[in-house]
């Protein structure tokens, strides 16, 4: 009829806005319809989130719509863009890390996409923060997640054609899972998953660390929860082996929910630091050996994925 990529495009499961440079060099970045779209709340009122990536990240896209159906909640889109060691902290700003935040922190942070639930405004009964169903979110704490938001002028070097950036930055204390879904090579699509905490910082380190990097996005600092595994042996260890700059972020401590439904996709896990003890995958997968001697890909190579590439 014309409107090809129009037709094709209605009720969609998820969406992707277009990378920078192919568009923000000449128009307005589309920070605040990536911001607003993913939230549980818009101008209309409260609504199930949209699923929208920034730079059309497909597979971050897919990490955040699983996370979505898991917990029917707005996921933030981040970039996983620098590890803080407690040395360097101290070093920069002449203080030290404390709580939770003692062992090193990642910054996450990203211009458009971080739904504005996560500024962490919505509370459980306790007054903890979280991030609820939309059918549960009160008109004030939807009000206390925009009051919490600033729309600031975009970053010139990112965006030539101007816009708006979300800023906020996330209450510490919420549990939350970091989910990435990467694409290998004659592999298929392999999942990767770190639960931990949302932290607080003191607010004069938090100021010198944001300026670091763009001061006018929103900042989540997040603490994974460590173990004697090589992927969680400290923070690093967690930056380093994640498989790119881009993570998917959920309120709760979903890991072991995303590991049977990748089991039921057939899609191994790569790296997780879920105890054991919560783990559920089909009783078969026991045939294929231990988990840390590759169970987990034999089993998937096996019985063959439940999608079509």
């Amino acid at each position: 009829m014309g409107f090809g990529e129009e037709s094709q495009g209605h009720n969609a499961l998820a969406a992707g806005f277009q990378g920078q440079r192919q568009w923000t060099d000449f128009y307005p970045n589309g920070d605040f319809a990536e911001a607003i779209l993913n939230s549980s709340f818009d101008w209309n009122g409260r609504r199930a989130p949209y699923i929208l990536a920034t730079e059309n990240d497909a597979l971050n896209g897919a990490a955040m719509l699983f996370g979505h159906l898991l917990t029917n909640t707005a996921s933030i889109f981040a970039d996983v863009r620098t590890y803080w060691s407690p040395e360097a902290v101290e070093r920069v700003t002449g203080k030290k890390l404390s709580g939770q935040a003692a062992g090193g922190i990642i910054h996450l942070i990203n211009s458009g996409a971080a739904s504005l639930d996560g500024s962490g405004m919505q509370s459980d009964a306790d007054g903890n923060p979280v991030m609820k169903p939309f059918w549960e979110i009160g008109d004030q704490e939807a009000q206390a997640c925009l009051d919490a938001t600033t729309w600031v002028p975009a970053n010139r070097e990112y965006f030539r054609g101007g816009g708006f950036s979300s800023k906020f930055l996330t209450r510490g204390g919420m549990p939350c899972t970091m989910v990435r879904l990467n694409l290998v090579k004659n592999l298929g699509p392999v999942l990767q998953i770190a639960e931990g905490w949302t932290v607080d910082i003191d607010p004069e380190t938090h100021r010198i660390l944001d300026d670091r990097t763009d001061k006018g996005w929103p900042t989540t600092w997040f603490a994974p929860r460590l173990n004697d595994t090589d992927n969680f042996r400290d923070v690093y260890s967690v930056m380093n082996n994640w498989g790119a700059n881009h993570g998917s972020i959920n309120c709760g401590h979903i890991g072991a929910d995303l590991i049977t439904l990748a089991s039921m996709l057939r899609i191994p896990v790569s790296m997780h630091n879920v105890p054991q003890e919560s783990i559920f995958r089909p009783s078969a997968w026991g045939a294929f050996g231990m988990e840390k001697e590759g169970s987990d890909y034999r089993a998937c190579a096996a019985y063959g994925p439940l999608y079509k590439k």
